[in-house]
C-alpha cells in the first residue's frame, strides 16, 4: 500500500471514531437529560425551580466569563493621582534641606511656578513632532512675532514664548518648544517639562498619528489638563479625508483608554510658502514660491472658549502639576542623597570590619568584632532609608546572614587572593591578611544587598533582604574586589 492512500485510509477511520464518540456522547447526554428532567417533573416544584435556577446561574456566568475573554474592553489612563499642596511641598523641601539633600531644582520648579503665577497669564504650549508645522502655526497666530521656520524642519531648539491676546481679553503666552522625537533625547525631556508646566497643551500633527506620536499623547493626557489635537496642513486632503482623518484621531486616542470630546480636534492649515514646478511654454520647468493662506479660525475658537471663564480651573490643574513635578524632582534629589550615603556607610563599615579582621588576636574574637560593625551599619542603612526595625529583626537578619556568610567564606577568601595578586608590590601577603579582605568583601556585599531590599521595600524584611545577600553575593564579591583590596592594603600601610 502506498504511503499516501495508508494516509488517507488512516484519517478516514479517525473522522468514522471521532463521528461514532460524538453520536455515542449526544445519546448519553440526551438520555440523562431526560431522566433528570422526568425526576425533577415528578418531584416537588422547589427541587425543579431551585435546579433550573442553578443552571441559569450558571449559565450567565459562563456567557460572563466567556465575555471577558473574547469582548475587547478599552483600558483606562491610570491619571497623574499624585498631588500635593503648595504647603506639603514646602514641608518637605525644609526637613530634606535640613538633612543635607540638595532640593535646587525642585525649589526653581515652585520659584518658576511663582514668576507665572504673578504675571496671571496663560501658557500655551505646541506639542509635536518635528516639521509639523508648530512654529507656522505660531507665526500665523502671531504674524509680527520674529519665529525661526526652517523648510528642513526641527528649526526650534529651545524654548520660546509669544504673546498673543484672546477673545476675552486675556494674555496669552504661547510657547514654542522642540519638536520630539529628533535625535536628541534632552529636547524630548525639555518638551515634555514645558508642557508639564503649561496651562493648556496643543498636540500638533500632519495626519494620524505615527507610534511616538501616539505614546506622546498617552504622557499628555496622564497630566490631566486640558489637550487639543490640531491636524495641520490638512489643505493637502479633501473635506471626506479630513472627516475620516479627524474620526481615526479619536479613536487612536480611545485605543490607549483616553478620552476626548469632538471638538478638542481641529483641522487648520498654518499657510506659508510652498514651492511649485512651473512649465514654460517651451517644456522647461522652472520652481517657484507659492504662497498658501492660514486656516486657523477652528483653533482660535478652541482655545478662547477653552480659556473663557476657566482660567481658575486652569491655574489649579496647571499648580498641581507643577507641585508633582517638584515632588518628582525631590525624590530624585532623595534618591541621589541615598544612594550617596548608603555608598559612604557600606565603605566605612567595610574598612571598620577589615581592621577588626587584621586586629583579631584569637579565633573567634573577629566575629564579635563583626557583628558589632554589622549592626551599627545594619541601623545606619535602615534610618537612611526611613525604615524603623526591631531589635528582633536586626538581630534576625544578621543571624541568617551569618548563616550563608559559611558558605560563602571559601569563595571570598579564593577572590581576595586573586585580587590581590592585581597589586604587584605589595610584599607577602600572609593568610591573615587575605582573611580581612575575605571578610571585608563578605561585609560590601551585605551592605549592598541590604540596600537593595530598603530601596525596594522600604522596610527591613530580614528573609527577604538574606536571600538578596545569598543570590547576589558572588556577583556583588566580583565586583567590589579591587576596591576592597585596595581598602585593604591602604589600611594594612597606615598600620606599618
Amino acid at each position: 500500500m502506498k504511503l499516501d492512500r495508508f494516509i488517507r485510509v488512516a484519517a478516514a477511520l479517525l473522522i468514522l471514531a471521532v463521528f461514532v464518540i460524538a453520536v455515542g456522547a449526544l445519546l448519553f447526554v440526551t438520555e440523562s437529560a431526560l431522566n433528570v428532567w422526568d425526576r425533577l417533573r415528578d418531584g416537588p416544584r422547589i427541587l425543579l425551580y431551585g435546579y433550573a435556577g442553578a443552571l441559569l446561574a450558571f449559565a450567565l456566568g459562563a456567557l460572563y466569563l466567556i465575555w471577558r475573554l473574547v469582548v475587547r474592553r478599552e483600558p483606562k489612563l491610570a491619571v497623574q493621582s499624585r498631588v500635593t499642596s503648595r504647603e506639603d511641598i514646602e514641608t518637605r523641601l525644609r526637613e530634606a534641606e535640613a538633612a543635607g539633600i540638595d532640593v535646587a531644582q525642585a525649589q526653581a520648579e515652585l520659584e518658576d511656578l511663582a514668576g507665572r503665577q504673578a504675571t496671571g497669564a496663560v501658557h500655551l504650549c505646541f506639542f509635536g513632532e518635528i516639521s509639523k508645522g508648530k512654529s507656522s502655526l505660531i507665526k500665523a497666530l502671531v504674524p509680527d512675532a520674529n519665529v525661526s521656520i526652517d523648510v528642513a524642519g526641527g528649526s526650534t531648539i529651545d524654548i520660546r514664548h509669544y504673546r498673543w491676546t484672546g477673545e476675552s481679553g486675556a494674555e496669552i503666552l504661547l510657547t514654542d518648544i522642540p519638536g520630539i522625537s529628533g535625535h536628541d533625547g534632552k529636547l524630548d525631556e525639555m518638551a515634555l517639562l514645558e508642557a508639564r508646566r503649561s496651562q493648556l497643551v496643543l498636540f500638533v500633527c500632519d495626519g494620524d498619528l505615527n507610534r511616538a506620536e501616539l505614546d506622546a499623547v498617552e504622557r499628555l493626557l496622564l497630566l490631566d489638563k486640558p489637550l487639543v489635537l490640531v491636524m495641520n496642513k490638512v489643505d493637502r486632503f479633501s473635506i471626506e479625508e479630513q472627516a475620516g482623518l479627524m474620526q481615526r484621531l479619536l479613536e487612536r486616542v480611545e485605543d490607549i483608554g483616553g478620552s476626548l470630546e469632538r471638538d478638542r480636534i481641529v483641522a487648520v492649515s498654518a499657510g506659508g510658502e510652498i514651492d511649485v514646478i512651473e512649465r514654460q511654454a517651451d517644456g522647461s520647468e522652472t520652481v517657484a514660491k507659492k504662497t498658501r493662506d492660514a486656516d486657523i479660525g477652528v483653533l482660535v475658537v478652541a482655545i478662547n472658549r477653552l480659556i473663557g471663564g476657566q482660567q481658575e480651573s486652569l491655574d489649579t490643574r496647571r499648580d498641581n502639576a507643577v507641585f508633582n513635578l517638584a515632588a518628582e524632582r525631590l525624590d530624585a534629589a532623595e534618591q541621589r542623597y541615598r544612594e550617596q550615603r548608603s555608598e559612604q556607610i557600606i565603605r566605612n563599615s567595610t574598612r571598620k570590619a577589615i581592621i577588626g579582621a587584621l586586629a583579631a588576636v584569637s579565633p573567634g574574637t573577629d566575629v564579635l568584632i563583626q557583628g558589632f560593625i554589622g549592626t551599627t551599619m545594619t541601623r545606619e542603612l535602615c534610618k537612611l532609608y526611613g525604615a524603623a526595625p526591631r531589635d528582633l529583626d536586626i538581630e534576625e537578619f544578621l543571624n541568617l546572614s551569618q548563616s550563608r556568610v559559611g558558605k560563602a567564606l571559601p569563595l571570598s577568601l579564593a577572590v581576595a587572593g586573586n585580587g590581590l595578586k592585581a597589586f604587584p608590590g605589595i610584599g607577602t601577603v600572609a593568610g591573615g591578611f587575605v582573611h580581612a579582605v575575605a571578610y571585608g568583601l563578605i561585609f560590601d556585599a551585605l551592605g549592598r544587598s541590604l540596600v537593595i531590599t530598603l530601596s525596594k521595600h522600604g522596610e527591613l524584611l530580614p528573609d527577604v533582604a538574606v536571600d538578596e545577600f545569598e543570590e547576589s553575593i558572588s556577583e556583588h564579591i566580583e565586583t567590589g574586589v579591587k576596591r576592597v583590596a585596595k581598602m585593604a592594603i591602604e589600611e594594612r600601610s597606615r598600620q606599618s
